[in-house]
């Protein structure tokens, strides 16, 4: 049986969880707080395990799903404990099942970590988050897994997407697993496979360590063009002389060609194998040629690797999706600094729903797939016997 969304923030052997939740029965309704941003055009959320799921597994795979076509859906809950990542690794761990998905499939799948001083009942696009990360799916053309930060008021895109592969973005459950740590560095997984990871400054545009000297430009009598005509090239004598187009030398007049009737003959015109195009001057190295000039480079003033995704009093994680398709299934919404627990859980939740969900869909999808029209034993013998039937009429 699953077990209940902690009440309070545990602590487990090596660290803090701050925000854990299950969806294990209708006590998540008192937790999470649906948006009233979009009003009556809003998705409705549903509490399910979806249409199909691995046998004995319902209670386990089961989570909240979005139940509406072209909606915003908008839902958000108050962690247990403000969470921060300055002097402690962050963990953000989910799975979202996408039911719907087809080469059509179009909508997003990321969670946000949200700072203080937020107003659930109306939360919008445009609230302040700290992180976004889940999938980002969209037809053939989007499919990659998201992952901003915000600095300073700005949202940072990774520089670089995180791909998914065919496989990634399958029907299936899948799990999404962030990872900041400390020292800058980062690690996103998918089904607890790494996907990416690196260092925040590299990979953001954070500022960077050095910058453009904002004070120097390019001197106006740098010379830079490496190339120039020889001014001491001159035009042959007669040079313009050459025409583009001869008349062909090997041409004939036709023998029934009658002058009175049609005019002078005049032989056809060819190109002249002798005309060499307009003359131009010969290149040569330019003496001033001082080569490429290089934009002097400072120390950046704004340079603060130890405040790069570094946040305090982080106290919401929220859904704000708009999706084409409805049907996703979000579960096992994890928010720690403690690694291991974040696998431990994985494990004991999507570890178990994941095994035979594959066998599970192909089963609800054969059993759900349109039944083919029968033909009766005539038309079955005589296949030209629909058409006359069809003449007849």
């Amino acid at each position: 049986m699953k077990l209940l969304s902690l009440a309070l923030c545990a602590t487990t052997a090596a660290g803090t969880v701050y925000f854990e939740e299950k969806f294990a029965d209708k006590s998540w309704e008192k937790r999470w707080v649906p948006s009233e941003w979009k009003g009556d055009e809003a998705g409705k959320w549903s509490h399910t395990a979806g249409e199909w799921f691995s046998e004995g597994m319902e209670a386990e795979a089961t989570g909240i799903a979005t139940t509406d076509d072209m909606r915003h859906h908008t839902i958000s809950a108050k962690m247990d404990k403000a969470a921060a990542t300055a002097a402690k690794p962050l963990v953000v761990q989910f799975s979202v099942k996408h039911e719907k998905k087809d080469y059509s499939f179009c909508g997003g799948g990321y969670i946000k970590l949200h700072p203080k001083g937020f107003d659930q009942k109306k939360y919008g696009g445009d609230d302040e988050y700290a992180i976004m990360f889940g999938p980002d799916l969209c037809g053939y053309d989007v499919s990659r897994i998201h992952l901003i930060f915000n600095h300073k008021g700005e949202n940072l895109l990774k520089e670089e997407d995180i791909k998914l592969d065919y496989d990634d973005k399958n029907e299936m459950t899948h799990l999404y697993t962030l990872i900041v740590e400390t020292d800058g560095t980062y690690e996103v997984l998918l089904d607890e496979v790494s996907k990416a990871s690196g260092k925040l400054s590299e990979e953001w545009a954070f500022p960077s360590e050095s910058i453009k000297d904002p004070e120097q430009s390019k001197p106006t009598d740098w010379v830079d063009t490496k190339m120039i005509e020889d001014p001491e090239a001159k035009k042959p004598e007669g040079y313009d002389d050459m025409p583009a187009e001869i008349p062909d030398p090997d041409s004939e007049k036709p023998d029934d060609w009658d002058e009175e009737d049609d005019g002078e003959w005049e032989p056809p015109m060819i190109d002249n194998p002798d005309y060499k195009g307009e003359w131009e001057a010969p290149m040569i190295e330019n003496p001033d040629y001082k080569g490429e000039w290089e934009h002097p480079v400072i120390s950046n003033p704004d340079y603060a690797p130890d405040t790069y995704a570094k946040y305090t009093d982080l106290e919401y994680v929220g859904f704000e999706l708009w999706t084409v398709n409805a049907g996703s299934v979000f579960d096992n919404v994890l928010v720690t600094d403690d690694k291991a627990y974040a696998t431990k859980m994985a494990a004991e939740t999507w570890g178990k729903i994941k095994e035979g969900e594959s066998d599970a869909f192909d089963a609800w999808k054969k059993a759900n797939e349109p039944e083919e029209e029968e033909m009766d034993e005539d038309m079955l013998a005589d296949p030209d016997m629909e058409e006359e039937e069809h003449d007849e009429l």
